[in-house]
């Protein structure tokens, strides 16, 4: 397969006119002149389109129908299967505050799941909860919150088989530190769903957490004279935040305001998405709690936004139009993810002598193709 005239996103992180042929399945040749095509080979004028890597997806929870928390293989089937119909190659999908023997069941079922073709790669798995805040646990069910146990934690992880590779905690809740610096090893801590002010973020982040939870959800707001778990992130080099930008979680002038403090390098791009993603308006649950979706909004009876229902890749493309710079947002979506929880090295870059994992978007950004 030829692709010519596309603008390519390599591996400077930046767009360049390149033409290229995939070969088995592997970038053959990437170069600045046109390909010639062999008898017989299909050619693809992507003049006005673009070409970029496939994305990875560390926090949501489920999508056409289905919940990682649902506990059965066949439950992530269809969430893989449906994630990589929308260019997320890579998926590390999150659970909710359940008991600490229902997660040890869902982290052995994700561990025992092999993938097939038409699934994206199950990479991990995100553990959001139970270690939060009890005033803070957004569309969480209060019943399963406990204090931070490195002991029930490093159950999940062997039950996990060592996929399990984000894990949220309130840093200010008793035990936190501690938790943090006997396990920051083994699996990356993100602070989120949680009452902590400054001081208290930095000495989360000081004992070795290195990620936010859904930035300015479910977290005090950042003020002047008391800046919280915002302020404390922005100031710690190498901590990660997470931002949902589905136009709806967050405002545009924030979004834009995160990439600024942060910098395209350490804004971690999103979809919190659960089962009614890719479904139509009605009525489901998230984590045993009653949602219902309406339009590009899921929320809890009481009007808690209850995830999103909005994947990734459309996400990115909010995130353009919120006027985020094109090669900022797919960074965010394909690159930052992975370096955020240490599997940077399987970043689907395109380069000569890698696997064609890449999505084409037309200059609209609509998705038009995948490949890998």
């Amino acid at each position: 397969m030829i692709i010519n005239n596309a603008e390519v996103y390599i591996k400077d992180f930046a767009f360049a006119k390149k033409n290229i042929r995939i070969d088995n399945g592997i970038y053959e040749k990437i170069s600045d002149d046109p390909v010639s095509p062999l008898p017989g080979e299909e050619v693809i004028d992507a003049t006005g389109m673009r070409l970029i890597p496939g994305l990875s997806d560390i926090h949501f929870h489920g999508a056409s129908g289905h919940d990682l928390c649902d506990g059965t293989d066949e439950a992530i089937a269809a969430i893989a299967r449906y994630e990589k119909s929308r260019g997320v190659m890579n998926i590390c999908p999150a659970t909710m505050t359940l008991s600490a023997g229902r997660l040890k069941e869902i982290c052995r079922t994700a561990a025992a799941h092999r993938g097939c073709a038409d699934e994206a790669r199950l990479i991990g798995i995100n553990l959001e909860g139970p270690f939060i805040s009890p005033d803070k646990v957004g569309a969480q069910n209060p019943e399963h919150v406990i204090k931070p146990d490195a002991e029930i934690l490093e159950i999940l992880i062997d039950a996990s088989d060592g996929l399990a590779r984000l894990v949220t905690i309130a840093p200010e809740a008793e035990g936190a530190a501690s938790c943090i610096e006997k396990l920051s090893g083994r699996i990356h801590f993100s602070v989120g769903h949680t009452c902590a002010d400054y001081e208290q973020a930095m000495e989360g982040f000081r004992c070795g957490a290195d990620h936010v939870t859904h930035l300015y959800n479910a977290m005090p707001p950042f003020a002047h004279r008391d800046p919280g778990v915002i302020g404390a992130a922005a100031d710690s080099p190498g901590v990660y935040a997470e931002i949902i930008c589905d136009g709806v979680h967050v405002h545009p002038s924030a979004v834009r305001a995160a990439f600024k403090m942060f910098g395209a390098d350490r804004i971690v791009l999103v979809s919190d998405s659960m089962r009614a993603c890719g479904m139509p308006d009605g009525d489901y649950e998230l984590g045993g709690m009653p949602v219902v979706k309406r339009g590009r909004q899921a929320r809890q009876p009481g009007g808690t936004l209850a995830g999103s229902v909005t994947d990734l890749y459309a996400c990115m493309t909010e995130a353009i139009a919120m006027g985020i710079p094109e090669a900022d947002a797919v960074r965010a979506a394909a690159y930052n993810p992975l370096a955020s929880i240490g599997l940077q090295d399987i970043y689907d870059v395109i380069d000569e002598g890698r696997n064609a994992r890449a999505l084409l978007a037309g200059p609209d950004w609509k998705l038009i193709r995948t490949f890998g």
